[in-house]
């Protein structure tokens, strides 16, 4: 029986109070008024970040769709607090808006994320309209359906860099994304979601031992750290071709 698990709800690690407080004090008065809720996941919301090296992630739920002088506004915050505090190595936003997230067509995709993997920092915390959900394979394909076209673009992009900082950078988030985007393989009877990148392999592995070099290669490059691999794109797309070979038969 697959096992459901609850979102992220342990204390958080207080080397990120002062971040997080700084947050949350700047969203609510830059961008209140249109805010719905601000949500954090990842690392950070597990409470197994690493100072200096983890991301810290945020959802950003708006009242409404956002004018392009909002996302704006959003993007000049967002670089101003990543500037100012050392503690993460980068800040991420993700934003949505309320009847997005609540729409039934987007109930294993924005439904899924916000009850199981955000915890609410401020405003309307939307996790209480949704019932848990068991690991499915209809879930993770919601959440990561759009692997191809995110990875395809990540490797334009490399292939046009020259700036090792921003190489290393773009592989690194390729990476991320590509591992937790080999979910959409789980079958439904494996017993839990996976949180951490290390699960997320290990998941692919129990279904497909043979990848071990390929997702061993990738869980190094989405380490903090790592330097920029020769041969990073070839490599990036031909894993993308085979998962998605995988997911269509």
């Amino acid at each position: 029986m697959p096992t459901i698990a609850p979102a992220p709800c342990g204390p958080l690690q207080p080397h990120f109070d002062a971040l997080l407080q700084d947050v949350c004090a700047s969203l609510d008065a830059q961008a209140g008024h249109w805010l719905d809720g601000i949500y954090l996941y990842g690392s950070i919301a597990r409470g197994d970040a690493t100072p200096g090296v983890s991301d810290l992630d945020l959802t950003l739920v708006l009242r409404q769709p956002p004018t392009q002088q909002q996302a704006d506004t959003l993007e000049a915050l967002r670089l101003a607090l990543q500037a100012r505090h050392p503690e993460v190595l980068k800040i991420d936003f993700d934003i949505g808006h309320r009847a997005q997230a609540m729409a039934p067509e987007h109930l294993y995709s924005w439904g899924y994320w916000i009850k199981h993997q955000c915890r609410c920092l401020w405003g309307d915390d939307l996790a209480p309209h949704f019932a848990p959900f068991a690991p499915s394979r209809a879930v993770a394909q919601a959440v990561n359906g759009d692997f191809a076209r995110v990875l395809e673009n990540y490797a334009q992009r490399l292939d046009d860099e020259r700036d090792p900082a921003a190489i290393v950078r773009l592989q690194r988030e390729a990476s991320r994304k590509l591992i937790r985007s080999c979910n959409i393989l789980r079958h439904d009877d494996d017993p839990c979601w996976p949180a951490s990148l290390d699960e997320h392999a290990a998941l692919l592995l129990r279904h497909y031992p043979a990848m071990q070099a390929q997702i061993a290669y990738f869980l190094a490059q989405a380490r903090s750290g790592a330097a920029p691999a020769s041969g990073f794109t070839p490599a990036l797309r031909q894993f993308t071709q085979w998962l998605a070979q995988q997911q269509a038969g």
